[in-house]
């Protein structure tokens, strides 16, 4: 490791934030930011659209460093060096991606084993999806220590800034301190962190909080999450734990426990709504599918994950033709679907029990000349998803636990022409910022529900252009580049603290 961070700009050339000196940044993820795939036995270099992975690549671009993430691309291997590496971006070579080379075992019992079976359904509070296997957690664990192997392969941990993302995780950062007690670690988590009793019911539960709380700091969606994530570790363990200032004293040291509410780079969906090539992708859309040539248009966009809430949000539609008739004809409700975890049964029941949904409504309430659901399960490029979020009247958000929900903001965000109306589940992470201006709803109340997107549809202009004024500005303050900010930030104050500790 023999680079330094100097200073990490916001990805649109706006000012720069003094990050850390003499420690390089080691980025962990499970899922990486290009992809080697053979395409006629020529390998080509795939960026994964959306996600993560794209809203932390310029970061790393600016920054250097190394960047730690399964090697899930068919020819990864091929493309990597003898220790795994590769330089990226393809076109600038500024940093590295470290991969991690997993088995068909390893990807079973460890991603969609423990992290997707056991910690996802955990955190999502849906304890009734937890499928426990000793086989699944030793894996996980497994897993968790070849990651952290591959972080000490590439330096001295000691000098580096080590920033673990997500659930995958939980474990590795004790790894590395064992291994390095000076390493900084740091790590947020991007899904809700669940109440004490929740919490319980899993049973590696005191290993699971003794791994996180190798970090030095701890980041999760909203204060609430913190404030659970407090209660849990002082009954689970033998720890002092100031809520107020979110500060855990455990194993001789201190963690900082805070919120970061994450975001999206609303600069650039805001100029891709905008676009020439999102008006040529709405016309394309139009060609596609049966889309109104007028009326009105409600829109979803989800994962087919069972806490997206989209059968209820289906229930409410339905509900929606029968009690307000005038609607028939009138109003298309376009589902943009993506396949997701599609190995796990729960996540083929969802796949199952929302096309046969749309199936019966549409059979219900369809004419000739109408459908009431268009079903979109293709794989839409970024301006097309601009295009459907700008032309949509109405966007439904039904999630029934969401840690925070992008397609929320990102609708906000692409509101560049008349202002559509956000329909927001309370209990998703951005309602706690949006939820004043959006039209709120509980997804299992499904008179509740079908009642607000009526009223949604029949709002007036004016206060239509107040409430999504409002979101915009909310969305475009607090962007991505904001929580990279401020992650930064704290974590920057925090090593100062220990230098000046260490030298008193």
């Amino acid at each position: 490791m023999d680079k330094s961070i100097g200073a990490t700009p916001k990805s649109n050339g706006s000012t720069s934030t003094k990050t850390f000196e003499n420690r390089e940044l080691v980025l962990v993820s499970n899922r990486e930011p290009y992809v080697h795939e053979y395409d006629d036995g020529e390998i080509q270099v795939v960026k994964p659209e959306g996600g993560l992975t794209s809203a932390l690549d310029p970061m790393m671009a600016s920054t250097g460093g190394t960047w730690v993430a399964w090697g899930s691309g068919d020819a990864d291997d091929e493309a990597s060096d003898g220790n795994g590496c590769v330089r990226v971006p393809p076109e600038s070579q500024s940093y590295e991606l470290k991969r991690v080379f997993l088995t068909d075992e390893q990807v079973t019992n460890y991603y969609y084993g423990y992290s997707n079976k056991v910690l996802w359904p955990l955190c999502h509070s849906d304890t009734a999806k937890m499928e426990t296997s000793a086989q699944f957690w030793r894996h996980y664990r497994e897993t968790n220590r070849q990651f952290a192997e591959a972080i000490r392969e590439q330096g001295d941990p000691s000098n580096a800034v080590i920033w673990f993302q997500d659930y995958h995780f939980a474990l590795a950062p004790r790894y590395v301190r064992e291994a390095s007690p000076d390493a900084f670690c740091m790590q947020f988590w991007h899904i809700p962190w669940p109440s004490w009793d929740v919490f319980q019911s899993c049973p590696q539960y005191e290993e699971l909080l003794d791994g996180l709380l190798a970090n030095d700091l701890l980041g999760f969606h909203l204060d609430q999450y913190c404030q659970n994530f407090l209660d849990c570790v002082s009954h689970a363990l033998d720890a002092e734990v100031d809520r107020e200032n979110g500060r855990i004293r455990y194993d001789g040291r201190t963690i900082r426990v805070a919120a970061f509410p994450l975001s999206i780079d609303a600069e650039e969906r805001t100029a891709l709504a905008r676009s020439a090539e999102a008006d040529e992708q709405w016309d394309s859309l139009r060609e596609s599918y049966p889309l109104p040539e007028d009326g009105q248009l409600v829109v979803g966009v989800d994962r087919l994950d069972y806490t997206k809430g989209i059968e209820q949000r289906l229930d409410a539609l339905e509900h929606l033709w029968e009690w307000y008739p005038e609607h028939r004809e009138q109003l298309t409700y376009v589902q943009k679907a993506s396949e997701s975890r599609s190995r796990i049964e729960e996540y083929q029941q969802v796949q199952t029990n929302v096309k046969q949904k749309i199936a019966r409504i549409n059979d219900r309430f369809g004419t000739e000349d109408w459908q009431p659901i268009v079903y979109v399960d293709d794989y839409l490029p970024l301006s097309a998803l601009a295009a459907l979020y700008r032309e949509a009247d109405v966007c439904l958000v039904s999630s029934l636990r969401d840690g925070m929900n992008l397609v929320a903001k990102e609708y906000v965000a692409s509101q560049v022409d008349e202002p559509g109306v956000l329909v927001l589940s309370e209990l998703v992470g951005a309602h706690e910022e949006l939820g004043e201006s959006a039209l709120t709803v509980h997804p299992n109340d499904t008179e509740a529900f079908a009642a607000t997107i009526q009223r949604a549809l029949a709002m007036e202009p004016s206060e239509r252009s107040s409430r999504m004024a409002t979101m915009r500005r909310q969305v475009e303050a607090n962007d991505i580049d904001a929580w990279k900010r401020n992650v930064l930030r704290q974590a920057n104050e925090i090593l100062e603290r220990e230098d000046e500790a260490a030298t008193a």
